[in-house]
């Protein structure tokens, strides 16, 4: 009986917290409310409360993010600018709405707290990833510069939604914006 009580607490704190990505995505933080999440979700208010104690506790469990950057090192160096488009297209075109990366984009803009999880993300993440590819001495910058790129096109496809990024398929994505990577990451490894 605890496994099973266990297993549906689970599942509703992930419930909640599917609902407070796609809120906060949609709305940033200023304007998402413990209530709204709770309507989404389809439970009362205190459940929200019960799981994760306040709008600043939940907001912070739904900028948790993993960007689940495949092992680096072995794509061959004239592949990497593509599969890192590639990487990003299929991760948002599977569910942007419960995408923390989204969430934070949205809400870096004008909340701090955001603002300082999207660097650690990236700088705990990209750039480190990079390092194999493009040697450790560059990693840092070219991982700024990869994120500006990846994050331009996050921001003009899955937020604001222009027409003219919105109508590409995934592989125009990847076929437009790789030589834009391919250039920012420089010569390829042998």
């Amino acid at each position: 009986m605890a496994r099973d009580t266990a297993g549906r607490g689970a599942q509703t704190k992930a419930v909640i917290l599917r609902a407070a990505r796609e809120r906060f995505a949609a709305q940033g933080y200023e304007r998402t409310t413990i209530r709204a999440v709770a309507g989404d979700a389809e439970i009362d208010p205190s459940m929200v409360m019960r799981y994760f104690g306040s709008k600043e506790k939940l907001f912070e469990a739904a900028l948790a993010v993993d960007l689940r950057l495949p092992d680096l090192s072995a794509v061959p160096g004239d592949e990497l600018p593509a599969a890192l488009v590639r990487h990003f297209v299929d991760r948002w075109e599977g569910d942007p709405a419960d995408d923390a990366l989204l969430v934070l984009l949205r809400s870096a803009v004008t909340n701090e707290q955001a603002a300082e999880r999207m660097r650690e993300a990236f700088a705990a993440q990209v750039a480190p990833a990079l390092a194999a590819a493009v040697g450790p001495e560059r990693a840092g910058r070219v991982a700024g510069l990869v994120a500006a790129q990846l994050l331009g096109l996050g921001l003009t496809r899955y937020l604001l939604r222009l027409p003219a990024v919105t109508a590409l398929s995934p592989q125009a994505l990847v076929e437009g914006l790789a030589p834009a990577l391919a250039a920012t990451l420089g010569p390829a490894r042998p």
